[in-house]
C-alpha cells in the first residue's frame, strides 16, 4: 500500500469503495496506479497539481456558478487520482446504455405518433400529456432517421453492493463532455508514466464521432451538411463546452442573433454572406428556441427555426420534445419501456422510485421525508432536491407543502450510499468521496459510446451531491484492458 493510502479510511462496511475491497486489499485493476502513486512525495503531488492548474487556466476550462459573489467563472475542480474501470464492467455499462437509449428513442417516436404505449396503459396517459416537456405541436413530426436523442448523458451510480444503477437520463442538452476530454489531457501532462502502465482506451475521438453523428442526421437532400453549434452565450454555465466542441469539430459557434430563417430555411451570417445551415447542435432549451412558438421574450433562439424544422429543412439535435423522456417521473417507467419496445429485461436497473402522484406513494413519501431523497421532476444541477438525512425539520415541512400542492412534480428515492473513491484533500491527505459516472452516448445511424465518461465527485466531506454547481468536481475515467 502506498504512503498515501496507509491512513486512508475506506469504510467498506458502510460504502462500496472503488479502490479498496471489503477485505481491505486494493482491487486488482488499481494495483499499478497505487504502486506509482506510492513513489511520489508530497512535493511531487503538489508539482503535478500545479501542472494541471496551469493547463486548465491556459485552456480556459471553467464553469459558471450563478449567484456567486466572487465572480462568474471558476476553474473546474479536478481530482488527481483517476477512476479505473476494467473492460468487463465497462462492457456491461455499454450494453445497458445502448439498450436504454434504443428503448427511449422508440418511446419518443411512439408518443409523438401512434401513442400505442398510452393506449395499452403501460404508462398513465396523464403523466405523459401533463409533462412539462411534452410538445403537442410536434406530434406527427418525423426527425431524420427517426432519431430524437442524438446526444445523451446518463448518470450511473453504484450501490452499497457495487451494482451499477441508472440514476437519471439527460436527453435534452447534457453537458460535461468537454471536461471529460480535458481531464484526460491534463492527466497525460501530469502523470505521463501512468499511461505506460495501463492499456487505456482512448476518448480523444469524441468530437469527430459527434460531428459524424450530426452529419448523419442532416436532411436527406444535403450531401455536404453544414453543422453549427447554437449557444445561449458567454453567460451560460456551459459556454466553455459549447466553444470547445465547436472548435474541436471545426464548425461555427453561433448565437441566436447569428442565425436567420428565410423561406423556412436556416442561414448563418458570414463575411461571405448567408450560408445555409443543415444541422443545429443546440445547447438552448426548447422554451427559448423560437420566440414565435415558445417564449416570446426569448433573446436566445431564432425566430422561425421551429417551422424550418417542421418542414424538414434543418435538423435539431436533440429533437424538440425529447425532454419528456428525461422527466424524472417518466424515468421510473424506463424498465417497463424497455420491456414494452424491446421485449428485454433491463441490463442496468433503475434506483427504486416513488411517485408523489400515486396516493399510496405520496403517503409513504410524506411519512419518510427524513430518510428519502426528494426530487422535482424537471430540475437539474442538484437544485429542487431534498436530501432527507441532511435536511432540517423546516426544510422537510416546506417540501411537504410543495409536494401536496403539486404531486405530479415530485418523486422520491431511497438515500443510496453512492460508491466512494479516494480523493486528495490539500494534496496531502486522502479521504473517500462519493462519485457517479456520466458516459456520453451518440445516436445516429448507429449507437456510439466513447469508453469512459465524466466521473463526478463530491469534494465536500460526506456530501452526496456531485454537481459542480453544488461544490462537486471530476476525475479522469479510464477504461482499461487487462
Amino acid at each position: 500500500m502506498s504512503r498515501y493510502f496507509e491512513r486512508y479510511e475506506a469504510e467498506t462496511s458502510r460504502f462500496f469503495d472503488e479502490v479498496i475491497s471489503k477485505e481491505g486489499t486494493p482491487r486488482t485493476h488499481y494495483d499499478k496506479m497505487l504502486h506509482r502513486f506510492g513513489q511520489f512525495s508530497i512535493d511531487d503531488i503538489k508539482a503535478r497539481r500545479e501542472i494541471v492548474n496551469i493547463f486548465f487556466r491556459n485552456q480556459g476550462i471553467t464553469f459558471t456558478v450563478y449567484g456567486e459573489e466572487e465572480g462568474v467563472e471558476r476553474l473546474f475542480p479536478f481530482d488527481l487520482i483517476p477512476r479505473v474501470l476494467p473492460a468487463n464492467e465497462w462492457q456491461t455499462i455499454e450494453r445497458g446504455l445502448t439498450q436504454r437509449i434504443t428503448a427511449l428513442n422508440a418511446f419518443l417516436h411512439d408518443i409523438y405518433h401512434g401513442q400505442k404505449i398510452l393506449k395499452d396503459k403501460v404508462i398513465p396517459a396523464e403523466l405523459i400529456l401533463g409533462s412539462q416537456h411534452f410538445r403537442r405541436e410536434f406530434v406527427g413530426v418525423n426527425p431524420p432517421l427517426g432519431i430524437y436523442i442524438h446526444v445523451t448523458g446518463s448518470d450511473i451510480i453504484r450501490d452499497g453492493e457495487g451494482n451499477y444503477l441508472v440514476l437519471e437520463d439527460n436527453l435534452r442538452t447534457p453537458s460535461g463532455v468537454s471536461y471529460m476530454l480535458q481531464n484526460r489531457q491534463a492527466m497525460k501532462r501530469a502523470f505521463p508514466v501512468l499511461f505506460d502502465k495501463y492499456k487505456i482506451r482512448p476518448i480523444e475521438n469524441y468530437p469527430q464521432e459527434l460531428l459524424r453523428t450530426l452529419q448523419e442526421i442532416a436532411p436527406a437532400s444535403r450531401r455536404d451538411p453544414n453543422v453549427v453549434v447554437l449557444t445561449p452565450g458567454i453567460y451560460n454555465s456551459a459556454y466553455f463546452e459549447h466553444s470547445f466542441l465547436a472548435r474541436q469539430m471545426g464548425v461555427e459557434l453561433t448565437e441566436g442573433k447569428d442565425l436567420v430563417v428565410n423561406n423556412n430555411k436556416v442561414y448563418t451570417r458570414t463575411t461571405r454572406g448567408l450560408e445555409q445551415v443543415d444541422v443545429v447542435y443546440r445547447r438552448v432549451d426548447d422554451a427559448y428556441l423560437d420566440p414565435l412558438v415558445f417564449r416570446p421574450d426569448s433573446k436566445l433562439g431564432v425566430a422561425g427555426i421551429v417551422n424550418a424544422y417542421r418542414k424538414g429543412n434543418v435538423t435539431l439535435a436533440n429533437a424538440i420534445g425529447c425532454g419528456v423522456a428525461d422527466d424524472k417521473v417518466i424515468y421510473s417507467f424506463v424498465p417497463e419501456i424497455i420491456k414494452y419496445y424491446l421485449g428485454e429485461d433491463p441490463i442496468l436497473e433503475n434506483v427504486p422510485t416513488w411517485l408523489a402522484s400515486n396516493p399510496s406513494d405520496l403517503k409513504y413519501i410524506l411519512a419518510n421525508l427524513d430518510s428519502l431523497v426528494v426530487k422535482a421532476a424537471n430540475e437539474s444541477g442538484g437544485y429542487g432536491m431534498l436530501i432527507g438525512p441532511e435536511s432540517t425539520i423546516e426544510q422537510q415541512e416546506n417540501f411537504a407543502e410543495m409536494i401536496v400542492a403539486n404531486p405530479r412534480n415530485y418523486i422520491a428515492q431511497p438515500t443510496i450510499s453512492l460508491s466512494r473513491h479516494p480523493s486528495f484533500f490539500n494534496d496531502t491527505e486522502l479521504f473517500g468521496c462519493h462519485i457517479d459516472l456520466r458516459p456520453y452516448v451518440l445516436y445516429g445511424k448507429t449507437v456510439t459510446i466513447v469508453p469512459g465518461g465524466l466521473t463526478r465527485v463530491a469534494l465536500k466531506r460526506g456530501s452526496l451531491v456531485v454537481n459542480s454547481s453544488q461544490g462537486g468536481g471530476s476525475k479522469d475515467t479510464w477504461v482499461v484492458d487487462e
